[in-house]
């Protein structure tokens, strides 16, 4: 059993005010070289799936996978226009972390 406090919030840093397992949760999402280069990617826009494989370099299916991963666990969210779909960090702690400033969306 752990010993970590499920009510701990970071009170500094990239993390604060994060609860632990949100920081978790979100720091094993994007542990990953390509989840990171995705993130540099992304930063505060809003880029779909076509312009990321192009940028990153990989299948789309691998890009696909990875971009997945962040949505399910709430780092991404993603909107669907006709046959596209435009990815964008959703998770404010990850914005501070690859250092942007949310704008609207």
């Amino acid at each position: 059993m752990s010993n970590i406090t499920a009510n701990c919030k970071f009170e500094q840093g990239l993390l604060a005010n994060a609860e632990l397992e949100d920081a978790s949760r979100s720091l094993k999402a994007i542990a990953h070289p390509l989840r990171l280069q995705i993130l540099c990617k992304l930063g505060t826009d809003e880029v779909s799936v076509q312009d990321i494989v192009e940028s990153v370099g990989t299948s789309q299916s691998n890009i696909s996978q990875h971009l997945g991963v962040m949505r399910d666990k709430g780092v991404l969210a993603s909107r669907k226009v006709a046959n596209r779909v435009f990815y964008h960090i959703e998770d404010e702690a990850i914005l501070r972390l690859v250092g942007k400033n949310k704008k609207a969306h």
